[in-house]
């Protein structure tokens, strides 16, 4: 059965799409890990990041070298290039899956 996609966006190299289950799905250039499956290949088609298991994502963005999503219980996800502390963790370190965004922790951040 196809998903049903309520969400899309698109960076320089890479897209991300929202399907209606709160799922993300990402294809294109995988260098930096910005397309969050755990390490910088390419996806010709688009793949589920299976690190969002058990959450559901509400909105997604894809920058030009990093991605970004809001979940439902309002914590925000970052993954991709690191370079000038673009992920908020902190450091300049690729992270090749999501990762929580520590910040924001007892926040309810909203679309």
């Amino acid at each position: 059965a196809g998903q049903r996609v309520v969400a899309v966006s698109a960076g320089g190299d890479h897209s991300l799409a929202l399907t209606a289950d709160g799922a993300v799905w990402s294809w294109g250039d995988g260098d930096d890990g910005r397309l969050g499956h755990g390490n910088r290949e390419w996806q010709l088609q688009p793949k589920k990041i299976e690190a969002f298991a058990g959450q559901r994502v509400v909105a997604v963005s894809a920058g030009g070298d990093h991605s970004l999503a809001l979940t439902a219980d309002g914590a925000v996800w970052s993954w991709g290039d690191g370079d000038d502390g673009r992920l908020g963790h902190g450091n300049r370190e690729w992270q090749l899956q999501p990762k929580k965004i520590e910040a924001f922790a007892g926040q309810r951040v909203v679309a």
